[in-house]
């Protein structure tokens, strides 16, 4: 038997479960992007309606552009229900090795993570409605009519809302690193000026980028990581380390 014969027979059983998390992993991405793509349309129809600005016409560019927004929401839709079947499955794989406080904190930062999300890509979606109303009333005090592409329009506000969603998920990445013992709550003050700075770096890389969205997106994120450095206060490093 050779090298590639006795690895197969020695982590065969390893490499079927990863198959079929695979396969599962597939099959859930393309019907999830059909879904999304299927509902762009009665979504598009139901914003529309719905989310009216004083002063703005919608219009397409382009006879494919519905299709080609339609094809960008189901991949968006189907990341966001991927990605986080794809942690857990990880986390099924690694389970049997990990010590009872790594499995606990894994336990309780899934649905914790997935929560904050929602709140930064809902936080996203808000704030980002009412800077365009006040960025749509400039542009006709200024004599400029506001004819905005659809697919541009919608896709840029799905996609800032979804990395603002992102970045409110860095208390969990932060509370990793402190139960691995790489920082602690004492270095995390001491680089107060520091993250304020990073946060309002990164925030001003995503659209719009006016003073006052600027504002609205980097306050809460400063806010969320005072918070994180109060919740480590007093942590053991390493804790996850340990059994």
């Amino acid at each position: 038997m050779n090298s590639f014969e006795e690895t197969l027979s020695q982590y065969g059983t390893y490499f079927e479960e990863l198959r079929q998390a695979i396969l599962t992993v597939t099959k859930v991405f393309v019907g999830v992007f059909a879904l999304g793509f299927f509902a762009t349309s009665p979504a598009v129809r139901f914003i529309l309606e719905h989310v009216r600005i004083s002063g703005v016409t919608v219009v397409t560019t382009s006879p494919f552009q519905l299709v080609e927004l339609a094809m960008s929401v189901g991949f968006f839709c189907a990341c966001v229900v991927v990605v986080p079947l794809f942690v857990f499955r990880v986390y099924s794989f690694l389970k049997p090795g990990l010590f009872p406080a790594e499995r606990t904190f894994f336990a309780w930062s899934a649905p914790f993570g997935l929560g904050l999300f929602i709140t930064g890509f809902t936080y996203g979606c808000v704030m980002l409605y009412y800077a365009i109303k006040i960025i749509a009333q400039v542009n006709i005090g200024l004599g400029v009519s506001n004819y905005w592409d659809i697919s541009s329009f919608i896709s840029q506000m799905v996609l800032t809302s979804a990395l603002l969603g992102l970045l409110f998920l860095f208390p969990l990445v932060i509370t990793f690193l402190v139960r691995l013992g790489i920082v602690d709550a004492a270095f995390l003050k001491s680089k107060r000026k520091h993250a304020i700075a990073g946060i309002f770096i990164l925030v001003s890389l995503l659209p719009p980028t006016d003073g006052v969205s600027l504002i609205l997106m980097a306050v809460p994120m400063i806010i969320i990581f005072e918070l994180t450095v109060v919740f480590n206060k007093g942590k053991n490093r390493g804790r996850l380390l340990t059994v």
